[in-house]
């Protein structure tokens, strides 16, 4: 009975992501052909109001912020999960699990809230902009995505048989040598997992940005300029829009799925090459 409901519940899954593709497919795709794939891809005005529909700023302001968030976010996530893994006392370790898996809870809407109360007046004092831009964006997403690159690179790290470590340090590694030189890279696809998963999540979140990123829909010119991402053109004008303007928003959905989609595609051949 029981592979029966596992049976069930993985056949679910599978069509729940079917028709969201199909949903997506039958109504993004008519409006690019309606529109033109290269002037909706390539276009650089967005102006629903005169029949513009271009999302290459968007695109870029995508790309922008979630490399900007890779940068701040992965690092700092990694080098967390290595510490708590192998160097961190057991006290600390009683308060520091518990921290990073209330991070993970925590609604967009409220890191959305801080990055505008917080880190936008921190930006303003410090640059003398308006605060809300690229940096502010990026520092925001770098924070959202480190509970789950912590928490998977972690479970990967602590995963590594201690036959490793104890290996290296017979053959005379120090501590800190075993683990950096051994164990972490032998816990490199589990970590790669988290990292893919956080990028997922950077590139995908809407609400947080919407706050603290400017939703200037132009190409951003520096790291202090305003910007807007596919998934804040989204939120910000699907409640309003109708025909034509409803179906552009519905095909920016359908490149932001793609985007996804070649993540996901991009970190099985990462694992598929470390099998062979």
């Amino acid at each position: 009975m029981m592979h029966g409901v596992f049976l069930l519940t993985a056949c679910i899954s599978i069509v729940a992501v079917v028709l969201i593709c199909v949903f997506l497919a039958a109504n993004g795709i008519p409006a690019m052909q309606e529109i033109g794939v290269f002037h909706f891809l390539l276009g650089k005005t967005w102006k629903p109001g005169n029949d513009l529909y271009g999302i290459f700023p968007m695109i870029i302001g995508s790309i922008y912020v979630t490399a900007g968030a890779i940068v701040i976010g992965v690092p700092i996530g990694l080098m967390c999960a290595i510490f708590m893994a192998r160097f961190c006392p057991a006290g600390l370790y009683k308060i520091l699990k518990p921290a990073v898996d209330l991070l993970a809870g925590i609604p967009s809407i409220v890191y959305g809230f801080f990055g505008l109360v917080v880190i936008v007046p921190i930006m303003q004092k410090l640059t003398g902009t308006g605060g809300k831009n690229v940096l502010t964006a990026s520092i925001m997403l770098g924070i959202m995505i480190l509970p789950t690159i912590i928490s998977v690179s972690e479970s990967a790290i602590r995963a590594v048989d201690n036959s490793y470590y104890e290996g290296a340090l017979a053959l005379g590694a120090t501590h800190e040598r075993s683990v950096f030189k051994v164990v972490f890279p032998a816990a490199n696809s589990g970590v790669i997992a988290g990292v893919i998963l956080g990028i997922g999540r950077a590139i995908g979140e809407a609400m947080a940005v919407n706050m603290v990123a400017g939703n200037q829909p132009v190409i951003p010119g520096s790291l202090l300029s305003g910007v807007r991402t596919l998934t804040s053109n989204i939120v910000l004008e699907m409640g309003y829009a109708a025909e034509l303007h409803r179906e552009a928003l519905i095909a920016t959905a359908v490149v932001l799925f793609v985007f996804i989609m070649m993540i996901n595609l991009s970190f099985s051949a990462v694992k598929r090459r470390e099998k062979e």
